[in-house]
Order: structure tokens, then C-alpha cells, then sequence
């Protein structure tokens, strides 16, 4: 991939389909360094721009999913540099990079190999779809460094796990285990491998039709503004899905039982 970074993310073609973004920096706990940011971007910009991308897995390298937030560079800037205004123009492009799984417009599932903390709980929560290993440990301690939470945590917790669970996590920073995880819907999942179970999911997804696939995701996303827009907005999707090749290669193979083979037009 490109990027003068690009060792900090590794980014893979796993199978038809399906990218892997592998964050690799396993001496800091996959931290969010800038490092590690710009390599995000660099990453998530190529996804994007591939066609054939139908699905993307994010895990992180070794042991962990990702430690949050590197906060490091506080200790090393000057006074002039850490103001409120100065603060907020650098949190906002950094939440919205690590972000962009909500917005790029095929499914995203985070393969949460380890302990996901604080910032990394978000990227998670940013996924579509969560699966997690045995070692997959949630908490969001921001309390208990002093600051408050950051990348959408007061909004992402509530919409996954509801607010009464939201508040415990966010109140007590205690940790979450795969098991409760799975209770609470924090994650889709519990697997022994969490990254072989989301590959196998991920290649799953990406047999679907993609243009119903990724309007599907839009329909999701805008869903919270109620029944009216949602059957506004199917009334529209499902059209466009209809007037499709795919549409007409679906159903053949229905008819013929044999597997669809879609190339989104």
C-alpha cells in the first residue's frame, strides 16, 4: 500500500472481495500514534478507491486490537500548542479518520483479537460487525485519566449496548469480557479465532449482490431517523437494485441452484 507509514497498517487482499487492515505496532498495544494515523488514512483511502472491495476487516497485530489514543505528545508540547481551540482542531480530524468505517460504503467487521481500550472501544463500535477472541477485553477508562471521552463514545456506547450499560462503562471504566460482551451487544460474536471468524463471515458478505450491499448500509445508517425515512428511502433503494444485471443473475441462479456471480452492475 502507499504511505510513508505504511508498515504501521498492513493492508491485504485475504480473498475475493475481502481487505485486511492489520494495525502493527504491537510494542505500543496498536496505539493511535500519528504514525499509525496517517497509515490508517493512507489504507482506508486505497479500500476505497478499489472497486472490487466488497467487505473490510480491521484487527490489530500480536496481542492487542488497539490501546486507544497516544495522549504521549501532551507531556511534549509547549503551552502555545495545547490551548482548547488548538486541542479541538486536532481531536476532530483525528476522530473522524478513525471514524470512516461508519462511512465507507461496504461493511466493515473489527476482528477484536485483544484488549480494546478507551479510543479503540470506538474504532470497534465504528465497525459494522464485532467478533470477538478469547483475549478480547472492552474498557473506556477516560475518567480515570482525567478527560473526557473522545471519538463519538458518549454516542457509540448508547446506540450498541443502550445507556444504562453505557454509564457503567463509562462511570467505572471497569473491563468488559468477551462473554458479557457478547450479552450486552457489544459484539456480534464470541470465537476462539476471532480473525478466522470474521474472514469467514467477511467472505460471506462479499457474495452478495454490492450494489444492494452497500445501499443497505446507507439504509441502515439513516435509519435512526424513523419508519417514515427508512420505507422514503427503500422505496428508492429497492428500485435501483431492480433495475440491476445482478438482479436478474440472482434470480437465474435461484432458479438454476447455483451460486450467484455478481460483478455490481
Amino acid at each position: 500500500m502507499a504511505g510513508d507509514s505504511s508498515d504501521a497498517v498492513v493492508l491485504t487482499r485475504p480473498g475475493p472481495g475481502v481487505r485486511l487492515v492489520t494495525l502493527n505496532r504491537p510494542g505500543v498495544r496498536n496505539a493511535m500514534t500519528e504514525e499509525m494515523t496517517r497509515a490508517w488514512d493512507d489504507a482506508l483511502d486505497e479500500v476505497a478507491a478499489d472497486r472490487e472491495t466488497r467487505v473490510l476487516v480491521v484487527t490489530g497485530e500480536a496481542s492487542s486490537f488497539c490501546s486507544g489514543a497516544d495522549l504521549s505528545w501532551l507531556d511534549q508540547g509547549t503551552g502555545e500548542d495545547i490551548t482548547i481551540d488548538r486541542l479541538r482542531d486536532r481531536m476532530l480530524p483525528f476522530y473522524r479518520s478513525w471514524l470512516r468505517p461508519r462511512t465507507l460504503p461496504f461493511p466493515v467487521i473489527a476482528a477484536v483479537n485483544g484488549p480494546a481500550v478507551g479510543a479503540g472501544v470506538c474504532l470497534a463500535l465504528a465497525c459494522d460487525l464485532r467478533f470477538a477472541g478469547p483475549g478480547a477485553r472492552f474498557r473506556t477508562p477516560f475518567l480515570y485519566l482525567a478527560t473526557h471521552g473522545g471519538m463519538g463514545a458518549t454516542w457509540l456506547l448508547p446506540e450498541a449496548i443502550g445507556v444504562t450499560r453505557a454509564r457503567d462503562m463509562l462511570y467505572t471504566g471497569r473491563e468488559v469480557a468477551p462473554e458479557q460482551a457478547l450479552e450486552w451487544g457489544l459484539v456480534n460474536d464470541v470465537a476462539e479465532d476471532a480473525l478466522a471468524h470474521s474472514l469467514t463471515v467477511a467472505a460471506r458478505i462479499a457474495e452478495a449482490g454490492p450494489i444492494a450491499l452497500r445501499l443497505t448500509k446507507t439504509g441502515l445508517e439513516q435509519s435512526a431517523a424513523g419508519l417514515e425515512a427508512s420505507i422514503q428511502w427503500e422505496a428508492l433503494a429497492q428500485p435501483v437494485t431492480m433495475t440491476t444485471a445482478d438482479l436478474h443473475e440472482g434470480i437465474a441462479a435461484f432458479r438454476e441452484n447455483r451460486d450467484p456471480r455478481f460483478r455490481g452492475h
